[in-house]
């Protein structure tokens, strides 16, 4: 039985933990997914991300037209904007393993593999022990045991986020099932280079974890771009003789809907991969959703062994991966001096159209904790770039303490609120006030951050 002084399961952040620093330990790396890097570089962020910015390009069209540009109509070539994509990420991927296989003191394994005992892990026909480890096995999405999809046909029509980008062809119709990140994104790509929409959502607004504010505005907007239907529950799939498929709904009233389309994407959330390792075999304890509990070191339930991501982290985000990665590499260095994670102020960002970038608490969750609390909102289209841009739809809202003049939460939907938000996480992070941070420093006019500073302003302290 080999041992090992750590092993690490998972390629993505779990990956990074393995420096220089590491080159005098044996150390086992464990990953079975098909392509090496884990989620966020082969089906999460960094694909979904270059998908999303031809569809930017292509959806400027309509706004154009609002300052007198005529681009003429969007034509996406699906193949070229793909094979971009991957022909890209797949070398990085490959090599990136390349590498690894020829650490010296890194054996990679690419099987499945599963606990057996007080930290010993079973790896396809053989068995290690390692004196650390470090679970880092990300997480994959849920599709649900719908009617009709053990017909061969129907399934090969039904995607997630790990396959639908790699399709060969741009569909002529598309139905996404869900409300969130994953469909949001999804619903601005695919609408944006041609493709007939129809957003089935189980609840009365999509991003229905925002702000509320926010919410119900995204709904607007998205529905004027694509067929978004509100309260369904899915009751199944049928293939058609015409080589589509019906994704049969009901609504609250118990009315029953058919949608024919070519592909269907479902799209309602991740299930951490910690079911797959049978962590009960070596003590480690996880919540009642499958996360693993871990404390403010990141380490289980059981000394030596850490998790990170998906596996162990409410918010299953490539930040926080990365951020607990590192902690868990100082950790696994310094036992005797081991650092907390931080997770007071995790940002968010929806990369659809409109983009959505939050942090903080929204209002509902400042009233329902009991805080004081003043809200502030800063429309674009009263800035001056915003007059340049003729924005008539996005917003700024802040949520303030009153009493400490420090923000609780930041909230953005419209162009570049992904990056628009980033100064306000810095002042919630540094634990600066709203005056010191609207009046303490020059903002550029008349630049789009000039709604920032004015959404700051407006708040009454």
């Amino acid at each position: 039985m080999r041992h090992f002084d750590l092993c690490v399961i998972g390629s993505g952040s779990g990956n990074s933990i393995i420096d220089e620093s590491f080159d005098d330990l044996s150390v086992a790396l464990v990953d079975k997914g098909e392509r090496f890097g884990g989620t966020c570089l082969n089906v999460g962020c960094i694909p979904t991300k270059m998908f999303v910015h031809p569809a930017d390009l292509a959806s400027s069209v309509e706004h154009a037209k609002r300052v007198g540009v005529d681009l003429g109509a969007a034509s996406a070539d699906w193949p070229a904007i793909r094979d971009r994509v991957f022909g890209r990420i797949d070398p990085i991927s490959e090599g990136g393993e390349e590498w690894r296989r020829s650490n010296r003191n890194v054996t990679l394994y690419r099987e499945a593999a599963h606990f057996v005992g007080p930290k010993r892990l079973r790896i396809g026909d053989e068995t290690i022990t390692a004196d650390r480890f470090v679970l880092a096995g990300g997480s994959r999405p849920y599709v649900p045991d719908y009617p009709g999809l053990d017909d061969p046909q129907v399934a090969a029509r039904v995607h997630t986020s790990d396959d639908i980008m790699r399709l060969d062809e741009l569909p002529a119709s598309l139905v996404i099932i869900g409300g969130g990140f994953v469909a949001a994104e999804f619903a601005h790509v695919f609408s944006a280079f041609g493709t007939k929409v129809t957003v089935l959502q189980r609840s009365e607004v999509m991003l229905r974890k925002e702000d509320a504010d926010i919410a119900a505005a995204f709904t607007e907007q998205l529905a004027s771009r694509v067929h978004l239907r509100l309260k369904q529950q899915i009751v199944g799939f049928e293939m058609t003789d015409r080589d589509t498929v019906i994704v049969e709904s009901v609504d609250a009233k118990g009315i029953h809907y058919d949608f024919e389309c070519e592909r269907v994407l479902v799209a309602l959330g991740r299930i951490p991969n910690g079911d797959l390792l049978n962590l009960a075999a070596t003590g480690v304890e996880t919540h009642p959703d499958g996360r693993v509990k871990v404390d403010e070191y990141q380490q289980t339930t059981v000394k030596g062994i850490f998790a990170l991501g998906d596996m162990s982290s409410a918010a299953q985000l490539k930040h926080v991966a990365n951020h607990e990665a590192r902690v868990v590499q100082h950790n696994l260095l310094h036992p005797r001096r081991m650092i907390a994670a931080d997770h007071r102020f995790i940002p968010h960002a929806v990369f659809s159209d409109p983009q959505v970038a939050s942090v903080g608490l929204t209002e509902a969750e400042a009233k329902e904790r009991g805080k004081p609390y003043v809200t502030a909102r800063q429309n674009y289209g009263d800035v001056a770039y915003g007059w340049a841009m003729e924005d008539t739809d996005h917003f700024v809202k802040l949520i303030a303490d009153p009493k400490t003049k420090r923000l609780l939460g930041a909230h953005l939907l419209g162009p570049e609120a992904t990056t628009l938000i980033q100064p306000l996480i810095q002042a919630m992070s540094f634990d600066l006030d709203v005056p010191s941070m609207a009046r303490g420093q020059y903002w550029i006019h008349p630049a789009l951050t000039e709604v920032v500073e004015n959404a700051l302003l407006g708040l009454k302290l």
